[in-house]
């Protein structure tokens, strides 16, 4: 085996078996390049045994290639999603990837995940999970709140009879109160991949979302997940899966939405509740602002 045949086979895993968009498949397939040159790597047992000081050592010399820290974060995330990939190869019985937390992003206002973020998070929960039916199920539960802006809840309450979704599904609220939201196709397709790695029969009255055992997932394994995904990236422990939901609300409201259709789109019983938004989205204005005045 050679090091193009390691990236070849990450790249057919990520495309294939993982459907990764573009985008992604190009920034992971890039930084196990960047890995393999540097180390001389050419079969999975050598990239498996990657530890957290070879990353380390790595990691400084691309940032003295002038990369900044949201990059090194992202190229730290890509390699341990990597070297999971190839511990789970050579048949590592514990293949999770080296332990080492990625450079401190400076803090700004308490903010909403952007779309990069949310989709960042949304891969890697999913590329970091064990078995591939787990990463599956991570991503599609994280694009229903992305997308569609429900609560954990929400999502976890979801049957096996909605697994065929459409381009709006019905939701039961706080308070019994059902709702519709849209469907992205991301999420629908998320949640068909789900449906087919899952090896737990999902019958109609069913969760949807299954557990590791075949019970109902409870939201812990969740907030888990993206807990660990989080620190891989760099970013806040703001970084919730409710985070997620207020994403939804501010990127909605600033494209135009106005503030009864988003109070409709989440559920809320008051106006009020809602209204958060709109000094979330003026606090996020203010930053750009003074981060791009000369006078800021």
């Amino acid at each position: 085996m050679t090091s193009s045949d390691l990236v070849a086979a990450w790249r057919a895993y990520l495309t294939d078996n993982k459907r990764r968009s573009p985008h992604t498949v190009r920034a992971y397939v890039a930084a196990a390049q960047r890995l393999v040159a540097a180390r001389g790597l050419t079969d999975w047992a050598a990239v498996a045994r990657t530890e957290a000081h070879h990353l380390r050592t790595f990691l400084a010399a691309r940032r003295a290639e002038g990369i900044g820290n949201a990059s090194t974060a992202r190229e730290l995330s890509a390699l341990k999603a990597f070297i999971a990939f190839a511990r789970r190869e050579s048949g590592d019985p514990d293949p999770a990837p080296p332990r080492l937390r990625g450079p401190r992003l400076k803090k700004g206002l308490p903010r909403p995940v952007t779309p990069d973020e949310a989709v960042n998070l949304t891969d890697l929960v999913d590329s970091l999970a064990g078995e591939d039916w787990i990463g599956a199920r991570d991503r599609a539960v994280l694009l229903l709140l992305y997308g569609s802006g429900l609560r954990i809840a929400e999502a976890l309450s979801l049957t096996a009879r909605d697994a065929m979704l459409d381009e709006v599904l019905q939701v039961t609220g706080k308070g019994g109160k059902q709702r519709m939201v849209p469907v992205l196709p991301i999420t629908r397709a998320a949640v068909a991949e789900y449906v087919r790695l899952c090896p737990w029969p999902l019958t109609t009255k069913e969760p949807l979302f299954r557990g590791a055992k075949g019970g109902p997932l409870s939201p812990g394994m969740v907030q888990r997940a993206m807990a660990q995904a989080r620190r891989a990236l760099g970013l806040p422990d703001t970084a919730t899966p409710h985070a997620l939901r207020h994403s939804f609300a501010t990127h909605l409201l600033s494209a135009g939405a106005d503030l009864r259709s988003l109070q409709e789109l989440l559920g809320h019983a008051s106006l009020g509740s809602t209204q958060i938004y709109t000094r979330v989205d003026a606090a996020s204005l203010l930053e750009n602002y003074r981060k791009a005045h000369p006078r800021g």
